[in-house]
């Protein structure tokens, strides 16, 4: 399923674990009737373009109003987090499962210049069902979280 989707978008064939393959199709069944558009970014987006890495959780970007929802349709509940220097979200919720943990993310934001500032990917690309943002704006992106591991995996995304 996802080797033959990536394939038209980028013309590379992403290798993308059974788990994570799973729990993707977890979520895009469970965004199905999101109000707002949602974008899986970080590692799992990164993988979906075709670089090899890790992907340890699936990070969901969504309103917060579809963030409600969801974790209310989940039967989770929204977690308080210790403040962070680089990230918030209104509502966090994690949703543990089997294959791979999704964390749901929404009114996500950026701390730069010591000013939030809120992320929302303008592009969207379809795979499947699951919507990340373009290969040019997820590197930008990762630019932005500015972590060690986010600059390698814009390295990688940038040597397709």
């Amino acid at each position: 399923m996802w080797r033959r989707s990536h394939r038209r978008h980028t013309g590379v064939t992403p290798v993308i674990e059974t788990g994570v393959a799973t729990a993707l199709t977890a979520v895009a069944a469970a965004m199905r009737d999101a109000r707002g558009p949602w974008w899986v970014i970080g590692s799992a987006a990164v993988a979906l373009h075709g670089v090899v890495t890790d992907v340890a959780d699936i990070d969901l970007l969504v309103g917060e109003e579809d963030a409600a929802d969801l974790v209310s349709r989940l039967g989770l509940s929204a977690e308080r987090l210790d403040p962070h220097p680089l990230f918030r979200s209104g509502i966090f919720a994690r949703w543990p499962r089997l294959d791979r943990t999704v964390e749901i993310m929404g009114g996500f934001a950026i701390c730069e210049g010591g000013a939030w500032r809120p992320l929302v990917p303008v592009t969207r690309i379809a795979l499947d069902g699951v919507y990340v943002p373009d290969r040019e704006e997820l590197m930008t992106i990762l630019s932005r979280f500015g972590r060690a591991k986010d600059i390698e995996r814009r390295q990688l995304l940038a040597a397709l």
